[in-house]
């Protein structure tokens, strides 16, 4: 129990922590705008629709918006990777607002439908790259994993409140005013949107492949669907993810039927049992927050699966109102949990260079999955009875859950922080560092070891490594150094010839870092610019002195 509470308090540290990081605040209050404002117009779309053609036009609708977002998903994803992320955002932002624009003055004089429709098509796969950019975006800004993990409950969160609050307040609106003016009001939430974006600012290193030579335009297309095929890792994360949307889309269907038909709950049944969706989704982001201190994402991953679907396979069974009202609450947790440590998992063993196109490419496979779950669910029903189809659908996931569990277990043996992250947190220039930067440095030392009596570098010679003492010791103009002391970043950092000759006193075991990954690391982070140039400062002082020093 006692346990329980601890990861309780560190969850709720990270998430509190999370909204004390400026920018991250800034990028959450953006997604906030973007999706609640999202929302709001569909509800407005959809009676706007209605009103010219019935239920058929509403479905027309759905269906337009959704097919070309999910084909042109992976291909505007490449946005992400290609430009600087915030850039990206801010310019879906403000294009979403325009459309937006334009549809409220379509509305207000009475244009072709046609035409707000194109609008809303439009606009919705323009909007397709606002989330890779945004999620691709949080693990620059997160400055540890917990905080990242946090970050993502936050965003998940907020999609679960929008799903139900964004509807209620689109139903508002409408009740209030008109059609037209909750057109306008989403897209003045874009512009919100933007302007806050506009503030964040992101580390150097953080810019995606914006700062890197870029590859063919058809070789960087195909370079998220080649990430998830050629590892395994990312695939059957991928794999699993876009299962269970399947599903999700099955569920869509199977939600209305079982309230109509099995529960006898009409109209209103089917908005409670979606209601414990949400209030679950709720409840399942902060679960998933306390179990990712445990450090085993995968794994939990594999549990929000099972609950996703198990609470199917419960109302299967027992189609009793109360049954069903807690099952959609536990199914609304294990979506969260699903959500959370999926999109976590994949911004951890993705490339950062390709995480954008990843994340869009998984984003159209996504919306496609709903589609299919949602095209063939009938057929099933028509088939073998909504309850078999409940059944079924609820046991698919629990399936491959353990399927594959070797898979998963590997994963969280591998995410675990690389060998050497605690002696690098203990050098004075890292110590700012945020900890994915740091768990890459970790990943990125080369072990070098020399025999008492050898030079490690000759005062004079040109520098190309920093060096941190795992073992051992060495000397510098009769000085001794040991285990978690560092030297050679003098001639890194301003580009001159070694200072002193170092030499193992010992039997010595070194950490190496190569030039390149020290210098990107170090001045792309103020604060870790600040403390280089601090030790720097003092070490040139010691040389100036006669004193040794590295």
């Amino acid at each position: 129990m006692s346990g329980i509470r601890e990861r309780s308090g560190e969850a709720a540290t990270a998430l509190a922590r999370t909204f004390r990081n400026p920018d991250l605040r800034r990028l959450q209050l953006a997604w906030l705008g973007s999706v609640v404002g999202h929302w709001s117009y569909v509800v407005a779309l959809s009676v706007y629709a209605f009103g010219q053609g019935g239920a058929a036009a509403v479905g027309l609708v759905w269906v337009i918006r959704l097919i070309p977002a999910a084909v042109l998903s992976p291909v505007l994803a490449t946005i992400a990777d290609r430009f600087a992320r915030e850039r990206v955002m801010i310019a879906t932002d403000l294009v979403r607002a325009l459309l937006m624009a334009a549809a409220t003055v379509l509305i207000a004089v009475d244009g072709p439908a046609p035409a707000v429709y194109a609008v809303a098509v439009a606009a919705t796969v323009i909007g397709v790259v606002f989330r890779p950019a945004q999620a691709a975006l949080l693990p620059q800004l997160a400055r540890d994993p917990s905080e990242l993990t946090a970050a993502n409950v936050a965003s998940s969160t907020i999609e679960s409140v929008a799903s139900f609050a964004g509807p209620a307040l689109g139903g508002l609106l409408l009740a209030a005013t008109s059609t037209e003016i909750v057109f306008a009001v989403n897209g003045a939430s874009f512009v919100w949107s933007a302007a806050l974006v506009l503030g964040i600012s992101v580390p150097a290193d953080g810019r995606g492949g914006a700062v890197k030579e870029r590859p063919g335009f058809v070789r960087e297309l195909t370079g998220g669907v080649g990430a998830i095929v050629h590892s395994r890792q990312v695939g059957t994360v991928a794999l699993l993810y876009g299962s269970q949307t399947l599903v999700a889309g099955a569920m869509n269907v199977l939600v209305v039927v079982l309230a109509l038909d099995l529960l006898d709950a009409g109209e209103a049944g089917v908005g409670y049992l979606n209601g414990m969706i949400g209030v679950g989704g709720i409840v399942g982001g902060f679960v998933a927050l306390v179990l990712a201190t445990r450090r085993r994402l995968a794994a939990d991953f594999g549990v929000g699966l099972a609950l996703f679907g198990l609470p199917l396979v419960a109302v299967g069974v027992v189609t009793e109102i109360p049954v069903a009202l807690l099952a959609f609450a536990v199914l609304g947790v294990g979506n969260a949990m699903v959500d959370v440590t999926a999109l976590t998992l994949l911004q951890r063993i993705v490339p950062n260079d390709v995480l954008g196109r990843v994340l869009g490419t998984l984003e159209g496979a996504l919306l496609g999955a709903i589609g299919l779950g949602a095209l063939l669910t009938p057929l099933l029903i028509e088939v073998v009875g909504t309850e078999a189809t409940l059944v079924i659908a609820g046991a698919v996931l629990p399936a491959l859950a353990l399927l594959s569990a070797g898979v998963l277990r590997r994963i969280d043996q591998t995410q675990q922080a690389p060998a050497h992250t605690e002696l690098l947190r203990g050098v004075p220039l890292f110590a700012p560092l945020p900890e994915p930067v740091l768990e890459h440095l970790a990943a990125s030392l080369e072990e070098v070891r020399h025999p008492a009596g050898t030079a490690v570098i000759t005062l004079g010679e040109h520098g190309d490594r920093f060096y941190v003492i795992s073992e051992g010791e060495v000397e510098i103009e009769g000085r001794r150094f040991g285990p978690g002391e560092s030297f050679g970043e003098i001639a890194l950092l301003r580009d001159v010839l070694r200072t002193a000759t170092v030499t193992a006193a010992g039997d010595v075991v070194l950490q190496a870092l190569e030039r390149d990954e020290f210098l990107a690391a170090v001045t792309g982070h103020e604060s870790a610019r600040a403390a280089a140039d601090e030790v720097v400062a003092a070490r040139l002082g010691r040389l100036e002195s006669g004193l040794p020093p590295i």
